[in-house]
């Protein structure tokens, strides 16, 4: 079967947040017509932009025309892997920090680390905006960067009882499912009050009530080690290297 003698992969570095105009899209459709199978995974769990199968020959002429259209390669093998992130501030109203921007720094930043191996085996640094963690970030990254706030949650306590009186059950709902019972419920003023020191920032309240209960003012980062999502055993999340930065 000469036609299958190579099937090459290429890893393409994808833009942070997965963000693509229908323009790019084509041009990397066409180059990839040009040198390739036309077969494509978008997007691994690491992240990248996987082009299967090419010929040897046709590996350079490929990168040097993803390079002209902006793409560079990916990390893959022994190197840092390309960096991933969730959406971040461009669509979610809970982000506390920038993950995109963050991340867009990062891969400029560690580009030969991207290209040659020079860290520990297959380094991944994911970014998520907020402890949603979107992104899998504490369990898929070596190096983590979570969105968080410093201070108290905010509550709108006018909010909180519009849900109450249309018959949401506060109580069962979100009180009693805060894992660190931070939340009290006053059911004779019909309000939530939190004990901020003792808040995991979990992000459940805030889920189940967005229009009562949002994040804090003060917002920064959490960074965390050595997460690692096996397959068979040993998953372990992330430990914090930095409880909080200021971003």
């Amino acid at each position: 079967y000469p036609d299958i003698k190579e099937f090459h992969t290429v890893r393409v570095c994808q833009p942070a947040g997965f963000f693509y105009t229908t323009k790019k899209l084509r041009q990397l459709a066409d180059i990839w017509d040009k040198y390739g199978s036309g077969l494509y995974n978008l997007h691994g769990s690491t992240g990248d932009v996987i082009l299967l199968g090419t010929t040897t020959q046709n590996l350079q002429p490929c990168v040097d025309e993803l390079g002209e259209i902006g793409f560079d390669l990916g990390g893959s093998g022994g190197c840092l892997r390309s960096l991933s992130c969730c959406v971040g501030q461009a669509r979610c109203e809970k982000a506390c920090i920038d993950s995109m921007d963050i991340i867009r720094d990062l891969t400029q930043l560690y580009q030969a680390e991207i290209h040659r191996p020079a860290w520990a085996y297959k380094f991944k640094i994911k970014s998520s905006a907020c402890p949603n963690d979107c992104a899998a970030a504490s369990a898929r990254s070596d190096l983590a960067i979570i969105g968080v706030w410093r201070d108290s949650i905010r509550i709108d306590q006018k909010a909180v009882r519009a849900e109450v009186d249309k018959g949401y059950d506060i109580f069962n709902r979100v009180v009693r499912r805060c894992p660190s019972e931070a939340l009290n419920w006053d059911m004779g003023k019909k309000e939530v009050q939190v004990s901020a020191e003792d808040c995991v920032h979990c992000m459940h309240c805030i889920n189940m009530m967005p229009d009562a209960i949002s994040i804090g003012r003060e917002r920064g980062a959490t960074l965390l080690i050595g997460g690692k999502a096996t397959v068979v055993k040993g998953s372990m999340i992330g430990w914090i290297l930095v409880p909080f930065m200021k971003m």
